[in-house]
């Protein structure tokens, strides 16, 4: 680092919920050099503090909300930010993202980190301000959902345009995929993120519009660096569709590839597809919003009759519509906005929908634990009802709230072969059987599956690869997951396809750094390895590294991809070739001293 902190604050404020009290302390330099910020920094922060073994939910897990070098300035789609914790849900690390405003104001408020500790005696919500921190009583607040609860605090803070990190009832009942949302418009979805809020009896985090700048190296030079980066890197041909469709656009794209999930992850086709696919969108949009320092504007308010709805992403279009059978783009939009006013990840809530459609069928459940309501495909009115017995925790919506892996191992026999999770956490809308590199990345990902450690799908089903081959796609996952965690800790948007290159363009006049490619590559693989030490520290081991058992043995039924299966041993083989590419042990999938020696980690095992 030059002496100079540029596009840092060099403060952390620490909030100690059980004492009721904070204070501001120096962003630790050693951390900044080599893990950088955002992700890195983050997981970073949680390693040194979280002991190895602590219950999720216990007073001594943290809520990290982390910014990166990036966070407050002009640089293009720059306006997310990570919560860091350990998660709930999986029990690994767990980084989760939104847009919005939260980042960018608290690092205004001068704060390179958040660092939430403890557990408040009763219901709280925390302001932060370039003071330090704020405590009010949320007692009242507690059983709202997160709109009105967005909407109350604006109004009690007198700032409509505060930003508010809020927690729903879901959050409140511990359910281990509860959400964090952002001002009623973003979501931090995965990893039980609002159960942890929950746990320590916080509603929510809250900044006011605070307005500010970030200390830059040569500021004349960064910005004319972006312009460029703007007009010939973002605003392309090749991004264009996140301006004119944004996720949506994928719903075609699975459902053509096979890999879209229909029916309980039965089948990678929905027949029904073009009726929530993004022309319906298209046609619903009523606006556009754009997360800040954003040029594509991808987000999208709908409309229906005289009702104004955030529109689903493709993650939900496909979990909260295909995967259930829901064929009507407002019945999806609307049971999404139940979701996220209680405060669910709409991922785990899909899967766990369709994993209980099918325990009916088996026989496993009856109606009557599921308090009257009748499960079915293609039934608005069961999946809100469900979504709300989660939410409650009200009869078997309790163990559903555990997730479909605690909950098939609850039920036993048949219910096993029906889990949906990779180390607890359930898989996203791509179905492997139809994508041999999503396989992989859902296998490795370090905070249980997930389609953005490495969206290898756009190189095998959606581009020139062999989706059924397994070949070169260890170096694939490996090459992406490096690249997004450097990615994430500057921090940059996925839509934004950006290479090592550009990356340098930008931190040469931002921080005053000739950071090489190789460099940056090295930081990647650094911050992807200390998620993984993370883990192994808390028991994962390579067998953990696989996908739901019925990957391997239940066909696909209709579409392009009927009748497929992951093929296991190769998929056991490619394991093993990634872990050779990481220097881990090929039995066990942790770290070597040498490895971690090599890339400048300073954790080693036994």
């Amino acid at each position: 680092m030059s002496e100079n902190l540029y596009c840092y604050t060099g403060k952390v404020l620490r909030v100690n919920l059980t004492n009721n009290n904070f204070r501001i302390e120096e962003t630790r330099r050693d951390f900044i050099e080599k893990y950088v910020g955002g992700k890195g920094l983050g997981i970073r922060y949680l390693l040194e503090e979280v002991p190895p073994k602590i219950d999720p939910l216990s007073p001594e897990n943290r809520i990290i909300v982390s910014t990166g070098p990036l966070t407050g300035t002009i640089a293009p789609l720059s306006g997310r930010y990570p919560i860091v914790t350990k998660s709930p849900l999986s029990y690994t690390v767990c980084d989760s993202y939104s847009g919005s405003y939260f980042g960018v104001r608290m690092k205004y408020a001068g704060y390179d980190l958040l660092i939430v500790e403890g557990r408040a005696k009763k219901p709280i919500y925390v302001e932060v301000t370039d003071k330090g921190a704020e405590f009010h009583d949320a007692e009242k607040l507690w059983g709202l959902g997160t709109l009105e609860t967005s909407k109350r605090i604006k109004e009690e803070l007198g700032d409509e345009n505060a930003s508010v990190l809020a927690i729903g009832p879901a959050g409140e009942n511990l359910v281990r995929f509860a959400s964090v949302v952002d001002s009623g418009l973003w979501v931090h979805g995965r990893g039980g993120t609002g159960a942890v809020f929950g746990s320590k009896n916080l509603k929510a985090l809250v900044v006011k519009n605070i307005k500010g700048e970030v200390k830059l190296y040569d500021p004349d030079e960064f910005k004319k660096t972006v312009v460029e980066l703007t007009r010939n890197r973002v605003k392309t041909s090749e991004n264009l569709w996140a301006q004119t469709d944004g996720t949506p656009l994928i719903v075609d794209l699975s459902h053509n590839a096979g890999v879209l999930p229909a029916y309980g992850f039965t089948s990678g086709a929905f027949e029904h597809h073009d009726k929530i696919n993004t022309d319906r969108v298209k046609e619903a949009t009523a606006k556009k919003y754009a997360c800040p320092y954003c040029p594509l504007a991808c987000k999208r308010i709908l409309k229906f009759d005289s009702r104004l709805i955030k529109s689903p992403e493709y993650e939900t279009l496909a979990m909260i519509g295909s995967n259930t059978g829901i064929r009507i783009l407002k019945d999806v939009a609307e049971a999404a906005e139940a979701a996220t006013d209680l405060g669910m990840d709409t991922i785990s809530l899909g899967a766990t929908i369709g994993f209980t459609v099918k325990l009916y069928e088996k026989g496993l459940i009856t109606e009557k634990e599921l308090n009257g309501l009748k499960p079915s495909w293609s039934n608005s009115e069961f999946v809100v009802g469900l979504t709300k017995m989660i939410a409650y925790r009200s009869g078997f919506g309790g163990l559903l709230a555990e997730g479909t892996r605690r909950a098939a191992e609850k039920i036993g026999g048949e219910a096993l072969k029906e889990r949906l999770d990779v180390k607890g956490s359930e898989i996203p809308a791509y179905d492997p059987r139809g994508t041999y590199g999503m396989a992989l990345s859902y296998s490795t990902a370090d905070r249980g599956a997930c389609h953005l450690r490495a969206w290898a799908v756009a190189h095998d089903a959606f581009g020139e690869k062999d989706p059924y081959s397994f070949i070169g796609k260890a170096q694939l996952v490996k090459d992406l997951e490096d690249l997004n965690s450097i990615k994430w800790s500057l921090i940059i948007c996925d839509f934004w396809l950006s290479s090592y290159e550009d990356m340098v363009k930008l931190l040469k006049p931002a921080l005053g750094k000739d950071y090489t490619v190789d460099e940056l590559k090295i930081i990647g693989e650094r911050i992807w390895n200390i998620s993984r030490i993370f883990n192994v520290r808390e028991g994962f081991k390579r067998e953990d590294d696989t996908l739901p058992p019925k990957m391997f043995y239940e066909p696909l039924r209709g579409g392009k991809t009927d009748g497929k299966t992951v093929d296991a041993n190769q998929f056991k083989e490619s394991l093993t070739e990634y872990y050779k590419l990481r220097g881990w042990d090929e039995e066990t999938g942790v770290p070597k001293k040498e490895t971690l020696k090599k890339i400048g980690v300073e954790f080693t095992f036994p």
